[in-house]
């Protein structure tokens, strides 16, 4: 028993050693550790507009209780929804940080906060961000706010659908809708009207229950970014990326523009010369029958092709009286399967040589075509050019206005201004800290993988080292018990990291000590023929060892597993 401690000994070492040579190369495996999580400091930096909901966030918030512009009854798509300000109930990341929460599923809610001052970034940078953690992940509503135009009409009690807005920011998402919105209003500087500028193509909204960041970056040369987790997700300008463009196209159609009647829209037509030619015989058909055929010799004319079938019985509660005589079902005629055919035979058809179908003249150019007709372009009434969209409307107020079907969705973190140094510095302070928890957290929280997999031809060293040697060893083991050369033909890894010598004594170790339980210990020559064998086949081995794991592993799982299945059945 020593003995076998030792060799075994030397197995785990030499094959750790040759598993962790095969392995250089990969990366190393991050343990699971557990982050730190940071305890909540409100901010130091200043902005026009920065919300993090401390205590006294109730002095700048409102709740609106206002009917919906659409409502039809007085009970109808009122704002009842609540609001409350506490700390994430799901993967929190941050001790004491509190968000603001949307606390009712299927219902309208509405809040809004008046800046300190108007919001005027004409000629200036501006830079919404915030964060949204969808805490019961997002299958139908909003999570976008609204950057509220100020006015005298600005009533925070009854912010609803209806008060105008200048910005509208945020993930969306209900059925084939779902996306980042950024739309903006623009003032058409001819008739006083708003009219909404949708980005075409935005990004996909994230459903994950940990804190998204979402960033929107307007530079007074009217380009602008968007940042989703601090990652660039979409960038372009406001006078070619939104729909409908901001400055309307210089000409129109003419609308009073008719077609003329004579006119020739028609590129190629039928060649008026041509003829069909004499020998074309439209009447002949697709098919022919085959003349050439002949009858195959096995052929059994004589045999129907279906016969009852001899297996039917007479149902027991059949009444030939009320329902007739009774005909059992017909199959298929043996006969006839292990013939060419049955029945009466008829030789078949083939394609006919003389077929031309029907004839129709060539196509030639048209020289009467004048082209595709359109109406003539006029100077459109409607034509301004704004070079400055990115001057916004002066902005009094945010607002959430949301409709969702769950509930638990969490605001914090909110930074609107000019300087995309300071937004970066709150990132930091705030969600570059809280992030790695929440992630940990949700890392932690996933079902783990079975402690043992399936097979250990499935183990992969730079996963569990210890494990990986340990289930290789015992399947080695196993298999060279019942044959050692199929141990080292199967496992070429564990052989060449074992090596010659250890090899030689375990095929020893087994012969004389494995098997001696159970029959007469092997003679001398016996050991001597079994080891000078093991020795060729470890030789061998040792030269696969390095693309084993790609190639002979694979290839071997199917027969080990077959193997392994017949020794323990042989053996019950």
């Amino acid at each position: 028993m020593r003995l076998n401690k030792a060799v075994a000994s030397a197995i785990f070492s030499s094959t750790l050693l040759a598993g962790s040579a095969c392995a250089q190369d990969e990366p190393a495996a991050e343990s699971s550790t557990t982050v730190a999580k940071p305890t909540f400091t409100p901010t130091t930096l200043k902005a026009p507009f920065l919300e993090q909901f401390t205590d006294d966030w109730d002095s700048r918030w409102t709740p609106s209780h206002a009917k919906k512009e659409d409502s039809k009854t007085a009970e109808d798509w009122a704002y009842v929804g609540e609001w409350a300000v506490e700390e994430p109930s799901v993967l929190p990341g941050m001790i004491g940080d509190k968000g603001l929460v949307v606390k009712n599923p299927a219902a309208h809610h509405a809040i809004s906060a008046k800046f300190p001052k108007t919001i005027d970034n004409k000629g200036k940078t501006l830079v919404v961000q915030y964060e949204v953690k969808l805490q019961n992940g997002l299958e139908c509503g909003g999570a976008y706010m609204k950057l509220l135009q100020d006015n005298k009409a600005l009533h925070a009690e009854e912010f609803s659908n209806a008060s105008p807005y200048v910005i509208m920011f945020g993930p969306d998402k209900c059925g084939a809708t779902n996306k980042v919105h950024f739309i903006f209003k623009h003032k058409n500087p001819k008739t006083g009207e708003y009219e909404e500028k949708h980005l075409k193509s935005p990004p996909v909204a994230k459903t994950a229950k940990v804190s998204t960041l979402y960033t929107l970056i307007v530079k007074p040369d009217n380009t602008f970014e968007m940042l989703v987790d601090n990652a660039s997700m979409k960038n372009g300008s406001l006078l070619e990326d939104f729909s409908p463009s901001v400055i309307p196209e210089k000409e129109i159609d003419d609308k009073d523009d008719k077609k003329p009647e004579d006119w020739v829209d028609q590129a190629r037509i039928p060649d008026p010369d041509a003829k069909k030619p004499d020998d074309w015989d439209e009447d002949e058909p697709f098919e022919i029958v085959d003349e050439d055929a002949t009858k195959p010799d096995d052929w059994l004319e004589d045999e129907p092709t279906s016969i009852p079938d001899p297996e039917a019985e007479k149902p027991e509660d059949w009444d030939d009286e009320e329902d007739g005589d009774w005909i059992p079902p017909t199959v298929p005629n043996p006969k006839c399967e292990e013939a060419s055919g049955c029945g009466k035979w008829e030789p078949p058809m083939k394609k006919n040589p003389k077929y031309k179908g029907k004839w129709t003249p060539e196509y030639i150019d048209n020289p009467a075509y004048k082209g595709v007709w359109a109406p003539r372009k006029i100077p459109n009434p409607d034509y301004f050019e704004d070079k400055t969209p990115a001057n916004f409307e002066p902005m009094g107020a945010i607002g959430f206005e949301i409709w969702t079907m769950q509930k638990d969705i969490l605001f914090d973190n909110i930074y609107i201004g000019h300087s995309v140094e300071d937004a970066a510095a709150f990132r930091k302070e705030t969600w570059d800290v809280k992030r790695p928890a929440e992630d940990a957290a949700e890392a932690a929280s996933k079902p783990k993988l079975e402690d043992k997999p399936k097979s250990p031809m499935d183990l992969v060293f730079k996963d569990d080292p210890v494990k990986y040697v340990k289930e290789k060893l015992e399947l080695f083991i196993t298999i060279a018990k019942k044959d050692p050369v199929e141990a080292i033909r199967f496992l070429p890894e564990v052989a060449g990291g074992i090596g010659v010598a250890v090899v030689t004594v375990l095929a020893l170790l087994i012969g004389a000590i494995g098997l001696g339980s159970s029959s007469a210990a092997p003679s001398k020559e016996d050991i001597k023929k079994t080891a000078e064998k093991v020795k060729e086949k470890v030789v061998e081995a040792k030269d696969q060892a390095v693309d084993a794991a790609s190639s002979g592993v694979e290839t071997a799982k199917a027969e080990v597993n077959k193997r392994t299945t017949r020794s323990s059945g042989a053996a019950e």
